[in-house]
């Protein structure tokens, strides 16, 4: 009999010191993490854990044991997966302000920085993006719907930083800023040629093929992106001055005197930046000009985001200004100006991220809710990071001959 009286405390023991032990690991890396503000974190068995000082400001709740562990083990990834799955949720604040919190408070814990640099010790296994998987590594994002990126983009469809001239400007006027900021670099002449390396949905290059009198050639890996440039070249009666080719950009031929690439570095993999910088170059004529727009990372190299790696950029992967620039002086390329743009990007990304949410409805009925929140993190995470977390867009212009662009900058104020 005494089995019977037994069999609950033997079930019961372990599973009350797994729940414990969660609780434990958990409270002690999230102290370690926060150092202020203030959250409350609410426990699958109803109890609570407090961190920080003051009144809670982000209300958070874990659903399962199984989250909490997850947390612990690999926050990177389960934060997110968490989130978009429903076993995370909030009471107060939401998934912005809790990672807004947590980055500005820019402290890591042992554990995570073993996670991290064994993920940097082996980041060239997944960044490499040979021509075949890099259009596989496009589709996955880029040939979403139509629909979708119309929910927060600009009317241009200027998926990149937009330049906020002024701190009141709406996105279409920061990204009219931020093509017309591209375009004084460019020192654009009539009857040019003009190569737009990752061409997206075509606004860039329609934009300065009117501005600059110049003929474009976009090329692109996105089925959908090439469909709907085309169409808009059409619509805006540009066909005869701007072209869109699907086509991978080490497979183009032929001479330029404008190169542009704008939100596509990322997407090369450090592995291949030699590659693309000896293409540049060798498409470029003697005396032309260049310009690479990118994010890239203020801090030493790192390695791709396990959540955004698996989940919104396959192959993608942001290099640190100390990975770029050998790369550029091995091709014989000169880089004649490099400006920094502090803060633009997440600017851009927190008005994106406010006008997605406010049309969640309709991208829900596009895909489903947990395809909102996956953007919707996606999004907020992007933004956290360029306030916190040492990202920043960088543009770099190239020439082969010095005498290519003015001597002083006063050009670019135009």
């Amino acid at each position: 009999m005494s089995i019977t009286n037994d069999g609950p405390h033997q079930v019961t023991a372990p599973v009350n010191y797994g729940r414990a032990l969660a609780k434990t690991l958990l409270t002690r890396t999230l102290k370690q993490v926060i150092r202020s503000g203030a959250v409350q974190i609410e426990l699958p068995d109803g109890s609570a854990v407090s961190l920080g000082k003051g009144s809670a400001e982000i209300g958070v709740r874990l659903h399962d044991w199984k989250t909490i562990f997850r947390l612990v083990i690999n926050p990177d990834l389960a934060l997110g997966e968490s989130y978009m799955d429903g076993t995370l949720t909030f009471d107060q604040g939401n998934i912005h302000d809790l990672l807004d919190l947590c980055l500005a408070n820019s402290k890591s814990t042992a554990w995570m920085g073993l996670l991290r640099r064994l993920r940097v010790a082996g980041r060239r296994l997944v960044m490499n993006n040979p021509i075949g998987q890099a259009q596989k590594n496009v589709a996955h994002h880029y040939d979403l719907s139509d629909e979708l990126f119309e929910l927060f983009l600009d009317e241009h469809r200027q998926y990149s930083c937009a330049y906020f001239a002024r701190p009141d400007m709406s996105i279409d006027q920061a990204q009219d800023a931020k093509i017309r900021h591209i375009a004084t670099k460019l020192l654009l002449k009539p009857g040019q040629r003009l190569l737009d390396i990752g061409s997206g949905w075509g606004g860039l290059g329609l934009a300065l093929a009117r501005r600059g009198q110049v003929n474009v050639t976009g090329v692109t890996l996105s089925v959908e992106q090439k469909r709907y440039a085309e169409a808009e070249a059409r619509r805006q009666g540009m066909s005869d001055r701007v072209r869109f080719q699907l086509l991978d950009y080490r497979k183009v031929a032929g001479k330029f005197e404008r190169i542009v690439s704008v939100g596509m570095f990322e997407h090369v993999g450090a592995p291949r930046y030699g590659e693309y910088f000896n293409k540049i170059a060798g498409l470029l004529t003697e005396e032309g000009v260049a310009l690479v727009h990118t994010i890239a990372r203020v801090q030493p190299p790192s390695a791709p985001h396990p959540w955004i790696r698996k989940y919104i950029f396959p192959g993608g992967y942001i290099p640190s200004l100390s990975e770029i620039t050998p790369a550029i002086e091995n091709s014989g390329l000169l880089v004649t100006d490099m400006e920094v743009l502090r803060l633009h990007y997440a600017e851009t990304l927190k008005i994106w991220r406010e006008r997605f949410v406010a049309k969640w409805d309709k991208a829900a009925k596009l895909y489903d809710d947990r395809f909102c929140r996956m953007w919707e993190f996606y999004l907020a995470s992007s933004e956290a990071s360029f306030r916190h977390n040492g990202l920043v867009v960088v543009q770099i212009q190239l020439a082969r001959n010095q005498s290519a662009v003015s001597l002083v900058r006063d050009y670019m104020s135009g």
